[in-house]
């Protein structure tokens, strides 16, 4: 972008700018001479020039949004032309409190659903199972059969609003239950819209609620990849997440590197079947964390998309639309503090604002009392309108990728997919993805630097507001939601009254029917479906996948 005489001349004008102004300040003053590190310990410079991104090629490298290699965002208008889905991530209890919470948001202005399932659900188990108990509704919403997608989703128009679902082990099954209950209230799959989770790889990096090992966990994914193209071809049947590997602990860098690399990995699973990478890869998306070092967050995001697009590329896409990266950014959880948490409001802002500069598609902020219990109407409404004031307010939504050509930015782009690439050089020499996963490679990467980022803390070298430094003895005083007790109850007796009134004959035959395509090499989708339909439970239709497939147990890694 500069040719080599302009390089020159502002490199000698940065040495005599060292020279003349910036030496002697540190010189009088050398407690700002400390080392300054974002939160991947790349080391930040003082300023950076034309001279940093001098290998940057404008046309090849940078270019312009909707063009590749999509680094200043994948639509040419951006938020520009249509803002971002605002999606807040909400379930707890039974499917009627849940409801409730979805007509709450969507009347506040909410303009996608996005459901959080409790660990019993996760884990593909029912609510009148021993392993549910006292595990009920904790952290998201139950739903144990196709009855409670049918009360979760009444009165909600699901041919009109997209919905996204955090769910891993069983999505298969609930993404299921989703079908089937449109297809019950006459509303075509093929117009239906949303997002499956569906990611597994990052359950055995991070957050640890798989069900089976990983072979027959990812040809359950390519099955929904090879069914959704065909039959639901609104739906993203997968949300490759970062999300829950950053709230483990790694950095902007192994998120980045790990979630991208776990990417590439499922579309060759999906090449390897015989699929064509113009037919599901559309439909691919992703899920990122929004953390608290601002700069570091936005140039996350600019790099992984140049690096999908060019991977796809390599990987035989023809279609541009096959080599767009479409992401969904949660702010992250696991900065929130119970000190102050009327300050978690600052965070989530800072976070937000970095993931629209970023380019996000889909943005959910978290509330300010999430480390204290889940989320109020008050919190949650509060959380919703920091969305909203960015939006209609600011004004970064004025132009197309401002930060672009930022030399730090840019500068920090290249950086971070530098070292994503040496990751994945790493993981190619341990034999790939699964060996990687199996040898505790990536899980002991996580711990190294979350133990590092907590020792930094706990010595007073990063400092976090109201933990370790700016203290009160302020008492907490904001209202925390109450959940309803007797929802439990509820619920097992709804999954009973189910059990016994359902064609239990046709439920039996189904089952069996998935057994045998388990066993086999077909596309297990049809056959869950009639599951669903009959209304097998979520831990019966599991149950057959347990008994055929197995349960994963980790090994000890360390």
């Amino acid at each position: 972008m500069y040719d080599k005489k302009e390089l020159e001349q502002i490199r000698k004008q940065k040495e005599e700018w060292e020279k003349k102004c910036y030496t002697p300040l540190i010189d009088k003053h050398p407690e700002r001479k400390k080392r300054f590190e974002n939160l991947s310990n790349n080391e930040i410079k003082q300023l950076y020039t034309p001279d940093d991104i001098s290998h940057l090629e404008y046309l090849k490298d940078i270019g312009f949004p909707g063009n590749y290699p999509f680094l200043r965002g994948i639509h040419a208008t951006m938020h520009r032309g249509k803002l971002w889905t605002m999606r807040q991530f909400a379930g707890f209890g039974s499917a009627e409190e849940t409801n409730q919470r979805y007509k709450y948001l969507l009347s506040h202005g909410e303009t996608g659903l996005s459901v959080a399932f409790d660990y019993p659900t996760l884990y593909g188990y029912d609510t009148d199972h021993p392993m549910s108990r006292g595990e009920f509704g904790k952290c998201g919403v139950a739903i144990s059969s196709l009855k409670d997608m049918e009360i979760l989703f009444q009165g909600i128009p699901i041919d009109k609003i997209t919905t996204s679902m955090t769910i891993n082990g069983p999505a298969a099954i609930v993404w299921a239950f989703y079908i089937a209950n449109a297809e019950n209230r006459g509303i075509q799959k093929d117009i239906i819209g949303g997002t499956i989770q569906n990611d597994i790889l990052k359950e055995y990096i991070a957050q640890k609620s798989y069900i089976f090992p990983p072979e027959p966990s990812m040809r359950l994914i390519i099955d929904t990849f090879e069914y959704g193209s065909q039959y639901v071809p609104r739906w993203n049947t997968i949300s490759i997440s970062g999300y829950h590997i950053r709230e483990a602990g790694s950095t902007a860098v192994q998120e980045l590197a790990f979630t991208v690399g776990d990417g590439v990995e499922y579309v060759k699973w999906a090449i390897k079947r015989g699929l064509s990478v113009d037919e599901f890869a559309p439909r691919l998306s992703f899920f990122f964390n929004a953390h608290n070092d601002f700069f570091e967050e936005i140039a996350k995001y600019r790099a992984a998309r140049r690096i999908w697009a060019k991977e796809m590329k390599k990987l035989g896409a023809k279609k541009e639309r096959s080599m767009l990266m479409r992401f969904h950014t949660q702010t992250a959880g696991c900065s929130l503090t119970a000190q102050q948490p009327e300050i978690n409001i600052v965070r989530v802002t800072m976070q937000a604002l970095a993931a629209i500069l970023g380019g996000t598609q889909s943005l959910h902020t978290n509330s300010m009392d999430e480390a204290l219990a889940l989320p109020s109407e008050k919190a949650v409404r509060i959380a919703l309108r920091t969305q909203q004031i960015i939006a209609e307010e600011s004004g970064v939504t004025d132009t197309i990728d401002p930060v672009g050509g930022s030399y730090y930015i840019e500068w920090l782009t290249d950086e971070m997919e530098e070292q994503t690439y040496r990751y994945w050089e790493r993981v190619e020499k341990l034999g790939g993805v699964l060996a990687a996963i199996e040898k505790g490679f990536y899980q002991r990467e996580i711990a190294a630097a979350s133990y590092k980022y907590q020792k930094e803390i706990d010595e007073h070298k990063r400092i976090i507001v109201g933990v370790n430094d700016y203290n009160t003895d302020e008492t907490i005083d904001i209202p925390l939601l109450a959940m309803d007790e007797k929802g439990e109850e509820r619920q097992i007796k709804r999954l009973n009254k189910l059990k016994k009134e359902r064609n239990n004959q046709k439920v039996q035959r189904n089952l069996e029917a998935l057994r045998t395509i388990a066993e086999g090499s077909s596309n297990m989708m049809p056959a869950i479906l009639d599951c669903v339909h009959s209304y097998a439970t979520l831990g019966e239709t599991c149950q057959v996948l347990r008994d055929v497939f197995g349960e994963y147990e980790e090994q000890a890694i360390y």
